[in-house]
């Protein structure tokens, strides 16, 4: 029977190899939109991340997984943002 951390860490792993072969296959047309769907995707990551790491019974190991799961969302945000506003000026 496997524990709840194995478990936790295949699923990580299956989305992690998942979300990079569906972004590997988008058409250079759909960035844009792909970057704000990645943008509010990461968001609920960033609350998700907040929750976890702000619980007073979580483990150590899950705060810290927390932590580094909400500034790796929140520079992803703000990488996006700072893409799609460049993207959108080469358009005017």
């Amino acid at each position: 029977m496997s524990t709840e951390i194995e478990l936790s860490i295949y699923v990580f792993l299956l989305a992690g190899f998942l979300g990079l072969e569906l972004v590997r296959r988008v058409s250079p047309l759909l960035h844009t939109p792909l970057m704000s769907l990645t943008n509010a995707i990461s968001a609920i990551s960033v609350v998700g991340a907040i929750l976890i790491a702000g619980a007073d019974e979580a483990p150590m190991l899950s705060r810290i997984l927390g932590f580094i799961a909400v500034t790796a969302s929140t520079i992803n945000i703000v990488a996006g943002f700072l893409i799609t506003d460049r993207m959108l000026k080469m358009f005017k």
